[in-house]
């Protein structure tokens, strides 16, 4: 009977086991986040940096912060505009008679000279067309020469009372007549030796020929719409660009004063500087639906670096700044009452200084007031900063600052005031 007994126990405790490993699996996972989040907690954060502190720290420790030391120098200023080159000329080459296209001389892409040799036409029509009127002329000009010669001898006639001065009146119209035959005659020669010339094609411009519009062997006309090919004259060049109408006033006081304003043309992305040239005109209306005026710039474009209608980037040299107070604009913040940075004293106590501002370029920027030269500003770290608080200075000018030997000493979560000094 036991052996039954046993027999029938054994199914209920392998249920049991089942039931409970399920239970046991949950408990052990919920143990181990609660040490994870332990330990999570009061893990220091190795990534914390400027401003950041570090957690498990107490609450008044120093933020680490960057400064920079406030200095003075001439300041260029520049206004900006985008800008589109323009050709001073750009000619589309056409044929000016009819004819066949014998010889086609240029090489797509080169630089021409004004009055280089492109092209030629079949010139035997016009070498025709100049004998015709050549022989047109000589013949004229053998009646002209007699009806002189009848002339003379009419009026020594005249005197001998030999004829009547009607002829002698006749005679002298013919002679005029023939006179302007010749004349016309010299003009057919004239019209016949210029034909010729068109037929030899020449550059009209200096400068680079872009690609051919028609090969060799075709029958060209006058009246072509394409023509052989566009010449586009890229030395010197000019830049049309735009600046809003704000900024016209400085600019024309600077140009009443006779001074060349310098020009610089960059890439679309604003950072490889392709040309230099100078201001070389204005428009004489502001565009009243984007509130602009439109300048003209002139380059030379010696290295050739500037192609029609490639869009530019423009930085006109406005004036500069002597002896100017300048500060990295990471410095600069910025709230409803205006413009302000964090100045750091001797002490390493914060102050909020309130700041005019000038123009600014690239990562400098220039205060008009409130700020001198030599005093140091926060420009990094500056999320936990408070007007009066404390600082623990890490970068002084790009340069990291070594922790004093007293800073190293102290045990970790203490307060580390004035653990670094500028």
């Amino acid at each position: 009977m036991s052996q039954d007994i046993s027999h029938e126990l054994l199914p209920l405790t392998s249920r049991r086991r089942v039931f409970l490993l399920p239970v046991l699996l949950l408990v052990l996972a919920v143990a181990a986040g609660g040490i994870y989040s332990q330990y999570s907690t009061t893990a220091p954060d190795k990534k914390s940096g400027f401003g950041g502190g570090k957690r498990g720290h107490d609450d008044d420790t120093p933020p680490a912060v960057a400064i920079e030391t406030v200095g003075q120098g001439d300041f260029p200023v520049y206004l900006n505009g985008l800008g589109t080159v323009t050709a001073l000329r750009t000619v589309t080459v056409k044929p000016r008679v009819d004819g066949e296209l014998i010889k086609v001389l240029f090489t797509e892409g080169q630089m021409v000279k004004e009055g280089d040799l492109l092209a030629e036409i079949d010139p035997r029509p016009f070498q025709v067309q100049l004998q015709q009127a050549e022989g047109q002329l000589m013949r004229d000009e053998a009646l002209l020469k007699n009806a002189r010669i009848d002339h003379e001898r009419y009026l020594t006639l005249l005197e001998q009372d030999s004829i009547s001065a009607q002829q002698t009146v006749t005679q002298e119209a013919q002679v005029k007549q023939y006179q302007g035959v010749v004349e016309m005659d010299k003009a057919q020669v004239n019209n016949a030796k210029l034909q010729l010339s068109y037929a030899k094609v020449t550059a009209p411009i200096p400068g680079r020929v872009g690609l051919r519009q028609i090969d060799q062997g075709n029958i060209v006309h006058a009246n072509d719409t394409s023509g052989l090919v566009v010449i586009t004259q890229l030395q010197p060049i000019t830049v049309v660009f735009t600046l809003p109408e704000d900024k016209v006033q400085a600019v024309m006081q600077r140009w009443r004063t006779n001074e060349s304003v310098s020009v610089e043309a960059y890439d679309r992305a604003g950072k490889v500087k392709l040309a230099e040239g100078k201001l070389l005109a204005f428009d004489n209306q502001i565009d009243s639906t984007t509130g602009t005026l439109k300048l003209k710039a002139q380059f030379d474009n010696n290295e050739r670096s500037l192609f029609a209608n490639q869009f530019v980037n423009i930085k006109m040299h406005l004036e500069t700044l002597r002896a100017a107070t300048l500060v990295s604009s990471a410095a600069i913040q910025h709230d409803t009452q205006g413009a302000f940075v964090y100045v750091v004293d001797p002490q390493l106590n914060v102050q909020v200084r309130r700041v005019t501002l000038g123009p600014t370029e690239a990562d400098k920027a220039v205060v008009l007031g409130n700020l001198a030269a030599n005093e140091t500003v926060v420009v990094e770290g500056i999320d936990r900063l408070r007007d009066g608080g404390q600082v623990d200075i890490a970068q002084k000018d790009g340069q990291a600052v070594e922790a004093s030997p007293e800073s190293q000493a102290k045990p970790e979560g203490k307060s580390r005031k004035k653990d670094r000094r500028p």
